[in-house]
């Protein structure tokens, strides 16, 4: 079934694991392991692993390393003051779309780390190369690496003792949105679930011991279905759906992503968006919760006051028992509408995001 499909080196214990696999991005990865819902809501009380070594790792380094980046993303890198400090940002075409989002992490002065979506990995690198010319800086590929994330409110205990004796101090210290690199292993202290937790890259050749003890101390293992519940419910966009090309940072809801100032830092894609947001956009990403039973679904029509919108992530929140979405809805932007839903009109209410935070809900 996977024959032309790239395989993690975690994908036999996956199969041990009897998960149910699908084609994800070209890469061979676990839907679920036999109840989403039970994965979603291990992630949000205790400790879940994830899988995500189809992640794509890149290395910016030399002198130009900073300059370059900040050339080539709308958040600005100039912000990264600490070592391991991190910064997530959207990177643009000219025309202000987006062609990737990221995490770029700052470890030296003339060293950092970016960590960009599998799905998108050969048109990312053709342009983070084609970009980099004239910069005193290189661009490398991290192969032989995996990834996994281990998230939940009792992630950081359950990985912490697991780790080699240099690491463990470093892992205890680290604050939120920061990462540290020792040796062979790099942890960051992100995650896509809205929970606290570890993002960690090391060698393949150790991934499956890693796992291995992992499940020995009692995390979950969990799949891309439990992963898309969580970061909806954290309001977290998903390359593809909510944002691609032809939509920018302002019409996806991320313009706290630009830093707009200094107003000397050119960026790729500012003269677009500095337009844009001087006529305003006509689309704004919204979430929503359905009133009314159902389950709101990508691509369903919003009829609003304002004109028609459509939903880009929906479905059904474990956490809140109700459906959510994310929706691009016409400017201004009332806060009742209505999604057709096989012809019938259900009534949904516009609401601010994230839907929940640490397991709470942030709905008013």
């Amino acid at each position: 079934m996977f024959s032309m499909t790239q395989k993690t080196p975690l994908y036999q214990a996956h199969i041990d694991a009897r998960a149910k696999m699908v084609d994800f991005g070209g890469w061979a990865m676990p839907i679920n392991y036999g109840s989403q819902i039970e994965e979603h809501h291990w992630t949000r009380n205790d400790a879940a692993l994830f899988d995500v070594s189809h992640m794509t790792v890149v290395d910016i380094t030399g002198r130009g390393a900073r300059t370059f980046l900040q050339y080539l993303l709308a958040n600005d890198v100039a912000r990264l003051k600490t070592s391991g400090k991190a910064l997530y940002s959207c990177m643009l075409n000219e025309q202000g779309g987006v062609i990737d989002d990221l995490i770029v992490y700052h470890l030296q002065d003339d060293f950092f780390r970016v960590v960009v979506n599998a799905s998108t990995r050969e048109k990312d690198l053709a342009w983070m190369r084609q970009q980099i010319e004239g910069f005193d800086a290189q661009l490398t590929e991290c192969d032989n690496f995996a990834m996994l994330a281990i998230q939940g409110p009792d992630a950081r205990a359950r990985v912490i003792p697991l780790l080699a004796e240099g690491l463990r101090t470093a892992a205890t210290e680290l604050q939120p949105f920061h990462a540290v690199l020792v040796d062979d292993w790099f942890i960051a202290r992100t995650g896509y679930t809205g929970e606290d937790g570890f993002e960690v890259v090391m060698p393949a050749t150790e991934v499956v011991a890693f796992w291995q003890a992992l499940l020995a101390v009692g995390v979950h293992p969990c799949g891309l279905g439990a992963r898309d519940t969580l970061r909806l419910e954290a309001g977290m966009r998903l390359y593809g759906a909510d944002m691609d090309e032809t939509i920018s940072p302002l019409e996806a809801g991320l313009e706290w992503t630009v830093a707009w100032q200094p107003e000397t830092r050119d960026f790729i894609g500012r003269s677009a968006l500095e337009q844009q947001k001087k006529s305003g956009v006509s689309h704004q990403l919204q979430g929503l919760l359905l009133q009314d039973r159902g389950v709101l679904r990508n691509h369903q029509k919003v009829i609003t006051a304002s004109g028609e919108g459509e939903i880009t992530s929906g479905g059904f929140s474990p956490t809140l028992q109700q459906s959510i979405a994310f929706a691009r809805l016409p400017t201004p932007v009332a806060e009742q509408c209505q999604v057709d839903i096989r012809g019938r009109l259900l009534s949904a209410r516009v609401v601010k995001l994230p839907f929940v935070r640490n397991g709470k809900s942030c709905i008013a």
